[in-house]
């Protein structure tokens, strides 16, 4: 093997008309004798956030340590277990009333990544906490065009008071940039896409863009054709396949566009581009979380696979009732029955995501090795308004700093921040303090993580 000094930049962009297309990491990226040292410092973090709870007994498995058998909602992801750690006894204990009265679902959203409990306002004068996302993104922003991806399928743009004199802020985004400053979750896949690879412009020109069939990628075809012609097989490959698949999303999402343009029933106003079908919206933001992640757009990324006190049906699994309505069972069988069938949904949902993840190479590795992905939700017992033991699920194999194939548990309302704190330590981000915790989660039983 030849050695040289010679190298792309990590941060390689190529220009077009308008445009910035970030590349994929590539072995030219980094000369061959520090690339390991390079593989260490590109982590990725996500955080996917579930509504209304979970059917926990159906949750969690009954052995803890590492001879467990997966759970019938948590089966989805065997094919994963090496690289999984269930976390039983986590909870966010700023989310109960303490005298506030109802608002689970409120305190819930924001106090699940913060650990801090949010402001009881139906006004501006909105409060709550900086979350462990945002600590991550204030640090990898040197290095990422995107600080952070802020992502969610449901409605955004929701105000006043949604819940007991909570404003409506507080379950539409896990995010908060500072105490006072919740960062506005994005669920149109066209606005995603041009932050991360067009200027964007003003809606009357980004409905020009939509008419036309000019890929992005156009405009930078000269520039791609020249750095082929300076990158080895495995690289030229890379990039033939990122740039296929940012193509592919163009497609999909002006194919999407186009079906919401025909639409005649009555439905209410949305933005263009958001598809109408769940699943199809779902895939689409689970491309641009991979396409961010690969690109090296962003290393931070939150997503939520739904918004607390959610009505959605899941027919696909035939669930025709509404979420939220069935998680206040009342012990009724059938109930709980169709609440286990979303759980299990997600997960495979959430699976199918954790593949792709597997299967996109980056370095010498995958994204998959690369990342740290905790799944979950502020609500355990959705009957209960419960928060402890929370759903947990720690993912990935964060550049070899994840030891999986484990469940561990702990006492019952132990600070989910306490795994925040070690998760960012894990990330290179040492802090003392986040929220309610009280140190970073034990090593001794959480040993590896």
């Amino acid at each position: 093997m030849i050695v040289t000094k010679k190298s792309i930049a990590r941060r390689t962009f190529l220009r077009g008309a308008g445009v910035a297309v970030a590349l994929p990491f590539l072995d030219a990226m980094v000369p061959a004798l520090s690339r390991a040292e390079a593989l260490t410092r590109t982590r990725r973090l996500g955080f996917w956030y579930i509504p209304n709870g979970a059917i926990m007994d159906r949750w969690t498995p009954p052995v803890v340590g590492t001879d467990f058998e997966m759970t019938p909602i948590l089966s989805a992801l065997t094919p994963f277990r090496d690289k999984l750690t269930i976390l039983t006894g986590l909870g966010q204990n700023n989310a109960y009333n303490f005298g506030d009265g109802n608002g689970d679902h409120s305190r819930a959203t924001p106090t699940w990544l913060s650990g801090m409990r949010p402001k009881r306002t139906e006004g501006a004068d909105v409060q709550a906490g900086t979350t462990a996302d945002q600590i991550a993104a204030k640090e990898f922003a040197r290095q990422t065009q995107i600080a952070s991806l802020e992502l969610g399928v449901d409605a955004n743009y929701l105000v006043g008071n949604c819940e007991n004199g909570y404003s409506c802020v507080y379950m539409n985004t896990v995010s908060w940039r500072n105490p006072t400053t919740p960062n506005p979750v994005e669920n149109n896949p066209r606005a995603i896409f041009e932050r991360m690879f067009g200027d964007g412009g003003s809606a009357e020109q980004r409905l020009a863009q939509m008419r036309t069939d000019r890929s992005i990628l156009d405009s930078a075809a000269v520039e791609i054709a020249s750095l082929r012609n300076t990158l080895g097989p495995r690289d030229r490959s890379r990039v033939d396949e990122y740039t296929d698949a940012v193509r592919e999303m163009e497609r999909r999402i002006q194919r999407a566009e186009e079906q919401s343009a025909k639409i005649t029933v009555p439905v209410p106003e949305r933005p263009a581009g958001i598809p109408e079908n769940y699943e199809e919206h779902l895939n689409l933001m689970f491309d641009l979380q991979i396409l961010a992640w690969q690109g090296d757009i962003t290393r931070v990324i939150t997503f939520m696979m739904g918004r607390e006190l959610s009505q959605r049906t899941y027919p696909m699994v035939g669930v025709t009732d509404a979420h939220h309505n069935l998680t206040h069972h009342l012990g009724d069988k059938a109930k709980i029955e169709k609440v286990a069938k979303i759980n299990t949904y997600h997960i495979g949902k959430f699976a199918a995501f954790l593949e792709r993840l597997r299967r996109t190479p980056d370095g010498d590795g995958s994204l998959f090795d690369n990342s740290m992905i905790l799944y979950g939700g502020g609500i355990s017992d959705g009957n209960l308004h419960d928060h402890s033991p929370l759903p947990a699920l720690l993912l990935g194999g964060g550049s070899g700093q994840l030891k999986g194939g484990r469940h561990l548990k702990y006492p019952d309302h132990t600070p989910m921040s306490n795994l925040l704190v070690a998760m960012l330590d894990k990330a290179g981000l040492k802090i003392d303090h986040l929220g309610d915790s009280t140190g970073e989660l034990s090593l001794e039983p959480l040993a590896g993580v």
